[in-house]
């Protein structure tokens, strides 16, 4: 009886646990700012920082949406080649591969949701900023914009 009754109440937790912050949350929590200035004209994105390695393992995943003017930053602590994968991400993100000096390495457009291939830079990167799906594009963007960015932290 007593196994009967743990399997049930872990059947119940398991669900829940699907909806708690960490699957849902979106980016109208930001913790920071970031910039791209484009060809004369500035962009601004609310923001979360995947300071972590369980955050930046976590990144996206599970999300259904992102706002138009939300993204996820992954800062790295020295540059590096950086490479990424949709593994139950459920939406497309453009990936803007940054490079230390705000420079743009590489845009990954519309990366394909869940995934399994690998998203990599072309070279070492200083952070990855991950926008909804088409942003690039909607915007213009290309390798000669800028990022800057500031953590709320």
């Amino acid at each position: 009886m007593r196994a009967i009754l743990t399997a049930l109440a872990l059947s119940l937790a398991l669900p829940m646990a699907a909806c708690s912050k960490d699957a849902t949350e979106d980016a109208s929590g930001a913790q920071g700012v970031a910039t791209i200035a484009a060809a004369g004209t500035t962009h601004k994105f609310n923001i979360e920082v995947a300071r972590t390695d369980e955050e930046q393992a976590r990144g996206l995943m599970f999300r259904t949406s992102l706002p138009a003017d939300g993204g996820m930053l992954f800062p790295f602590p020295k540059p590096k080649i950086a490479s990424f994968w949709m593994k139950n991400t459920l939406i497309p993100l453009d990936m803007i591969f940054i490079r230390a000096d705000g420079s743009i390495d590489r845009i990954a457009e519309n990366t394909i949701p869940e995934s399994l291939e690998p998203v990599v830079s072309g070279g070492e990167v200083s952070a990855v900023l991950e926008l909804a799906g088409g942003t690039a594009a909607r915007l213009g963007l290309d390798e000669t914009a800028k990022i800057t960015w500031k953590d709320g932290k």
